[in-house]
């Protein structure tokens, strides 16, 4: 008979079993959960790793992420894998590289699909989702990529191959008014020594010693170029660029064809058409759009019109098999060669310009007085621009940095005071303001004159001592005198008046860097004196030669200002009136004066065959009174016949035998005789 406690037990069992159940049913399903959420996280962190892998290009990972029977089984080795990744995205320069849409697709207990796409930046532009397909499969208890040449770009298999074909655009050219090459684009021939043909012991040395002295190139630069870490026996080095009938056979030197800019005005335009040269790291940062290698304007016009003269390479990025046959396009962009820029400028005139400044320091503007194009914009000493194209030596650039006549300085954009040539702007607003009238006399006694005693020790100096002076004699004498008392006479506000007409703080339509022009450092004078000095062309007036031009341009437009032009694009011609039609005809009668009177400044430029009118100037450079400072001499010229050039011309510090005037006589002949 069984005792009460077993019975106990026996009846309490079935509810135990009843509890049990439960429990252990909800340990199973927390362990399977639990299994489960740890492969999903397995998958997903295979998944990250993989993606992490292709957008920061850390191919040397690789390894961690695939599954080694994928690539092995279609003949790859891991190193072959990674390899492909680096010589393809590297390679081509892909950068960018960012996944989205990005999903895990469970298959069976060991596999899961990932799809996403990629968008990428090539040499070429951005690509935008390209989508793709993988499998992760389950080994050794985490989740590997079962890889196939397709997880670079859908479509590859095999052994298949990425290949980028650039395509370069042509550089537009810069062109003169009649189309002559001003910027163009030549074949030139590169010499380079391939190092296997030097042969070797005392016949390299020779080799060596030769080129040297054929091309004019130091040996130790040579070496230099020959130690390089990327240099091998049977690769081409290059050493000099050279015009192509100049390529002579010199034993160990090999020639390669190249296609260079080229600026056949060379020193007499390179200020303002400039040079091309390769971007730096700088440029791209500044501009997402360039990459290394690329070439772009550095100064110059070639650098206000990159942009248009540049174009847009193209290209295409393929996917080619074994024997290099195309099978797929992944991206195709046309390039857009640069456009052609025409210039008002004429080669002939720009040439000749500069050359009758005999490389003294200054400045030539020659400007088409009725249209405003400008002819030549000169700056000289100058440089070649075609040196900086080829690659200048330090020696060649120091020689040019270390100039005290400073070649690089763009004279014809930089303000300078203007001297007795601004006395016929004075003038003219006299005249219209009423102030004064053609015939009236000035008395004047002596070299030197000062308002009153309140100017203490400063005073106007003059050359002429001619002591009754009307309007024409004080511009044939330039008689610093007589403008001195008139602005004076005209006083401040109606002398301002007049010059803000002209084109005073006025940024103009040029693509050339300077300066407004400027009337005073201050808007107001604050003192006679500075009114006074500002009436000769002096005081604190900044003006550059290309400024200068378009206000004298005046006297051949009835009192209008021509805007100066650098482009041929027919564009609305813009003027401004700055004094009356009667005024600016008067001045045009008193300035050929100065031509043709034996005494005037400019009778040099005096040819009865010629109708010029003319006004000399000089502006002294000196830091206080009673002392000789150095001076800018000055000329404006302008043909009063038929109204077809007007030149302003200047030098910096001319010494005797070197004034304007002198430099540009025979220049001023060529332009009749061209026109």
């Amino acid at each position: 008979m069984k005792s009460r406690a077993e019975i106990k037990k026996k009846r309490i069992k079935p509810y135990f079993i009843l509890i049990l159940v439960p429990i252990v049913g909800i340990m199973c399903i927390s362990l399977i959960m639990i299994m489960s959420n740890t492969d999903s996280n397995r998958v997903q962190e295979a998944a990250d790793t993989f993606i992490q892998i292709l957008e920061e290009k850390k191919y040397d990972k690789l390894g961690e992420a695939l599954e080694k029977e994928s690539y092995d089984s279609i003949g790859y080795t891991l190193d072959e894998v990674k390899n492909k990744y680096n010589q393809i995205f590297n390679g081509i320069n892909i950068h960018d590289i960012h996944a989205s849409n990005i999903e895990l697709k469970k298959i069976d207990n060991g596999e899961q699909e990932l799809t996403y796409q990629l968008s990428f930046t090539t040499p070429l532009g951005r690509v935008e989702k390209i989508n793709y397909h993988a499998k992760l499969i389950k080994t050794d208890n985490h989740y590997l990529v079962k890889w196939k040449p397709s997880l670079i770009f859908p479509q590859m298999e095999g052994k298949d191959k990425v290949a980028f074909h650039e395509w370069k655009a042509e550089r537009g050219v810069i062109k003169d008014r009649s189309g002559n090459g001003l910027a163009a684009n030549e074949q030139f021939k590169e010499a380079g020594i391939v190092p296997k043909d030097l042969l070797q012991g005392n016949e390299k040395a020779k080799r060596l010693k030769n080129i040297s002295q054929q091309l004019d190139i130091p040996k130790d630069e040579i070496q230099k170029k020959l130690n390089q870490g990327w240099v091998k026996d049977d690769l081409f080095v290059p050493l000099k660029i050279i015009a192509s009938n100049k390529a002579e056979i010199i034993p160990g030197v090999s020639y390669q064809n190249t296609n260079m800019r080229y600026y056949p005005l060379k020193e007499a335009a390179a200020h303002l058409i400039g040079y091309i040269g390769k971007v730096t790291k700088e440029d791209i940062d500044k501009n997402s759009e360039l990459k290394e290698g690329d070439m772009i304007g550095k100064a110059g016009l070639e650098r206000a019109f990159d942009k248009e003269l540049r174009g847009k390479d193209g290209g295409e990025i393929v996917i080619v098999d074994e024997n290099d046959e195309i099978k797929q396009k992944i991206q195709r962009i046309e390039k857009i060669d640069g456009k052609d820029i025409k210039l008002t400028i004429d080669s002939y005139i720009q040439r000749e310009a500069y050359n009758h400044l005999k490389e003294k320091p200054g400045s030539t503007v020659v400007m088409n007085p009725k249209e405003g194009g400008l002819y030549a914009v000169v700056s000289s000493p100058s440089y070649d621009p075609n040196k900086m194209v080829r690659g200048i030596s330090q020696k060649e650039y120091d020689k040019y940095a270390k100039d005290e006549n400073k070649p690089f300085l763009s004279r014809f954009a930089l303000a300078y005071a203007p001297g007795s040539t601004f006395k016929t702007i004075t003038a003219s607003i006299g005249l219209d303001a009423n102030v004064t009238y053609p015939d009236k006399l000035r008395t004047i006694n002596g070299l030197s004159w000062k308002k009153d005693e309140s100017w203490g020790g400063y005073s106007v100096t003059r050359v002429s001592d001619v002591q009754n002076v009307d309007m024409r004699k004080a511009l044939i004498y330039s008689d610093n005198i007589y403008f001195a008392q008139e602005a004076l006479e005209m006083g401040e506000k109606t002398f301002r008046n007049g010059l803000n007409k002209f084109i005073f703080g006025e940024e103009l339509d040029l693509p050339i860097a300077m300066n407004p022009a400027q009337i005073s450092n201050q808007k107001k004078f604050n003192s006679d004196i500075l009114l006074a000095d500002t009436g000769y062309g002096q005081g604190e007036l900044l003006i550059s030669p290309i400024q200068q031009a378009a206000m004298y341009s005046i006297f051949q437009n009835e009192g209008k200002i021509v805007y100066p032009r650098l482009l041929d694009d027919k564009t609305v011609l813009k003027t401004k009136a700055a004094i009356t039609p009667s005024t600016a005809n008067e001045m045009k009668k008193f300035l050929e004066a100065v031509v043709s009177d034996p005494n005037g400044t400019a009778h040099l430029l005096y040819n009865q065959q010629h109708q010029l009118a003319a006004k000399t100037g000089t502006a002294e450079l000196k830091m206080q009174q009673g002392e000789k400072g150095e001076e800018n001499s000055f000329l404006l010229a302008f043909d009063t016949g038929n109204d077809q050039f007007l030149l302003l011309s200047f030098i910096e510090h001319y010494s005797k035998g070197s004034s304007a005037t002198q430099l540009n006589k025979s220049f001023i002949d060529e332009l009749y005789g061209y026109f």
